[in-house]
């Protein structure tokens, strides 16, 4: 099966590193999607060390990828990359699904689902 993200070798290793200072080396990065946010939807990302029954698993640069598979439409074909600028670091995340996105970046909705908007 083929991937549902694609996530850069820049982000994999801010990943990597992030997880040996956090003392995770061990988890899975799981890549969510959740209500809310002033476009409706919003991701998430954190260290996971279960699998839960409706998640499947990606690989990338050596980082074990966690999706729930009901968010795999609405994450497909989505890049997350790792920016570094004189203003300091961060995570972008391209998704090709999303029709209104917010000015934080971390907002989204698609042609298919709307979430739950709120008021930033």
């Amino acid at each position: 099966m083929a991937n549902v993200i694609k996530l850069s070798e820049a982000a994999a290793l801010q990943v990597k590193d992030m997880m040996k200072q956090a003392e995770e080396e061990n988890a899975y990065l799981r890549v969510a999607i959740k209500g809310g946010g002033c476009s409706g939807l919003s991701y998430g990302m954190g260290f996971e060390h279960e699998l839960g029954e409706t998640d499947q698993i990606e690989e990338h640069h050596g980082i074990q990828v966690l999706l729930k598979k009901e968010d795999a439409d609405i994450l497909n074909g989505t890049e997350i990359d790792y920016k570094q600028s004189l203003m300091g670091g961060g995570f972008t995340i391209e998704n090709p699904n999303a029709i209104a996105s917010c000015g934080c970046g971390s907002s989204f909705r698609t042609a298919t689902k709307a979430g739950t908007p709120e008021n930033c």
